[in-house]
């Protein structure tokens, strides 16, 4: 509400935060008020009031100060505000490096140190990131506007839950905390959004894949491939839960980008073991998928399914024209092992494990990776994420 109402995310942020502090001396001694969210907002805008009046700049905001406070407290709306700070946090101006710890931040309610370890920056570097973000929305002159189109939230929801569920730095596989609150995030906008297929999707693409979570490490944290995993450990409950969603999502017109997702995920889910996944499905769905939203990733991906259908001659010829798109990507030298390792190159894939070991900054898919190549030295038994 102060946002809105005064235009100043920083300041109204520290406002809040001071009533706060108040509140939590003052309610145990003098009671709680009859309206404590009143209380809190005519508090913190008499602290926004204060704050600008003491500001290095008091003489140039003395005049605009006095304008804005108001002569009764300020109305105390009852529409929920939460949407629009995920709106504001996932502002268009802003690059995905900069919305996400944003979001984490006034969204999610994870202290910056709390992002910063998630990310692996000292905290004095996250904090500087998350002030030159609010600066950015700022500076941008519609710090406020519900944007029509929902992709730049989305996109950073869909962001965060990747990095929880598949760290990209570090010793461990995921981070729950990440993914658990892309989750909760994604279930507040499809309470408000209920009929927007999309975001339906997203959401179901989160459930169906955070439920593969409980398989994908070993008893050691090890990373356990797909196609190895104990699938008696995937939680049924949100299997069931984002088939639902997908399938009310699916009917309602244009199937999207995380629909589509959703509907590889699930067909890996309904699988009862990984040979008997339904590969023509999945390849007809990542075709749909590269027309919908042609990028590399999901091209990589579709060469993998087509390696399963057509055999892994036909999944690495498709791997030559993405050489440039993806030049030192950990993940297209993955994809070439594995095939490499079907196709018999025992040597091709032991050199392309290790040139992903190199490249990629997770240290757990490192020691995988690296662990792949020492089993193929030795002749060991294969797996694939």
């Amino acid at each position: 509400m102060l946002v809105r109402r005064y235009g100043d995310f920083a300041d109204a942020e520290d406002a809040v935060q001071e009533a706060l502090i108040a509140a939590a001396a003052r309610w145990p001694v003098e009671g709680t008020p009859d309206n404590p969210r009143g209380w809190l907002i005519t508090v913190a805008a008499r602290r926004l009031v204060d704050l600008w009046r003491g500001d290095e700049a008091r003489r140039r905001r003395e005049d605009l100060a006095a304008a804005r406070e108001p002569a009764s407290p300020p109305e105390v709306s009852s529409v929920d505000d939460t949407l629009k700070i995920l709106f504001l946090c996932c502002h268009p101006v802003l690059a995905a490096s900069a919305a996400i710890p944003l979001t984490l931040r006034a969204f999610g309610g994870l202290s910056t140190a709390e992002i910063a370890r998630a990310f692996m920056v000292p905290e004095a570097t996250m904090a500087k990131r998350i002030s030159r973000a609010k600066a950015a929305i700022k500076a941008s002159g519609e710090p406020f506007r519900m944007h029509a189109n929902l992709a730049p939230v989305l996109h950073v929801l869909y962001l965060i839950f990747n990095e929880g569920y598949a760290a990209s730095t570090g010793f461990d596989v995921a981070r729950p905390d990440l993914s658990g609150e892309a989750i909760r995030l994604a279930r507040v906008l499809h309470a408000a959004l209920p009929d927007d297929p999309e975001v339906a999707g997203l959401l179901a693409l989160m459930l169906l894949t955070d439920a593969r979570r409980p398989a994908r490490t070993g008893a050691g944290g090890e990373l356990v491939p797909l196609d190895r995993q104990d699938r008696s450990l995937w939680d049924r409950a949100l299997i069931a839960e984002g088939v639902k969603l997908l399938e009310s999502a699916l009917p309602r017109g244009a199937v999207g980008y995380y629909q589509l997702q959703a509907a590889i995920a699930a067909v890996h889910d309904e699988a009862p073991a990984g040979g008997e996944t339904d590969w023509p499905q999945i390849l007809a769905l990542y075709g749909l998928l590269e027309r919908v939203s042609p990028n590399p990733i999901v091209s990589l991906n579709r060469a993998v399914a087509v390696a399963m259908v057509h055999g892994p001659a036909a999944g690495l010829a498709l791997l030559g024209p993405l050489e440039a798109r993806l030049a030192g990507s950990h993940r297209l030298d993955a994809v070439r092992a594995h095939l490499l390792e079907t196709s018999g190159d025992t040597e091709g894939a032991i050199a392309a494990y290790l040139r992903a070991a190199g490249r990629t900054t997770s240290l757990a898919e490192r020691d995988y990776l690296t662990a792949q190549a020492a089993r193929l030295s030795t002749g060991g038994v294969r797996g694939t994420e």
